[in-house]
């Protein structure tokens, strides 16, 4: 049975694109899971009756996936990031895990054209876990439009920064800024010209959504 796994990210892309690109929001709709990986989205549930005990970020989980894999051998495709950000990426996570298992990798930078036979490539390596970093919205759209075509691959999973991590190129906030819903502010201030602008024009839209529209009952309601 296929799982199709998206993480909401943080509050900025994944609140505000859910509201604004409906593509998007239909392609989380199809996720089999969609977890929290900001920690505003874990304080916003806690308004709710059924509030989350903590959240998952994909740069801690991998590596829960990744012990689990070794432990149950199974096997993981790279798809993904460029081409040197990829295979950095994997190199790092040999050199973390030598017993993993990666049958496969690829860089995100394709046509749609190529889709097919990408998948095609992904199926034939035996995968059992795809890790999928094409950037919001476009993996989560590329992962539900392709589902029917990765019969075989048992979860696929959406990971954001996850590669950029692996190869040194983002580190993480210090863990006072997780804890405090402030990985926007460090990630702003480490490239103030790409971030800063979509923080500031996002970040009182995600607030405001988080606040006008949590249900009480997000389960029946």
């Amino acid at each position: 049975m296929q799982a199709l796994s998206l993480c909401s990210l943080r509050m900025v892309r994944g609140v505000t694109l859910a509201a604004r690109d409906r593509g998007f929001n239909e392609a989380m709709l199809e996720a089999s899971w969609i977890h929290a990986d900001g920690q505003s989205i874990v304080l916003a549930s806690r308004l709710t009756k059924a509030p989350l005990t903590e959240r998952i970020a994909t740069t801690d989980f991998f590596h829960d996936a990744a012990r689990a894999a070794v432990r149950h051998g199974l096997s993981f495709y790279v798809l993904g990031g460029s081409e040197t950000q990829n295979k950095r990426a994997v190199d790092q996570m040999l050199v973390l895990y030598p017993d993993l298992r990666i049958v496969g990798r690829r860089n995100g930078y394709f046509k749609r054209e190529e889709e097919e036979e990408i998948c095609r490539e992904i199926r034939d390596s035996g995968a059992d876990v795809l890790w999928v970093r094409l950037g919001k919205p476009l993996q989560e759209e590329w992962c539900v439009r392709n589902r029917d075509r990765l019969h075989g691959i048992g979860w696929i999973k959406t990971c954001g920064g996850l590669y950029a991590f692996l190869a040194g190129d983002s580190p993480r906030a210090p863990q006072w800024m997780q804890d405090m819903c402030l990985e926007w502010l460090f990630g702003a201030l480490k490239d103030p010209m790409r971030l800063g602008w979509r923080y500031l024009t996002t970040n009182p839209y995600s607030f405001y959504r988080l606040i006008r529209y949590t249900k009480a009952n997000p389960i029946f309601g």
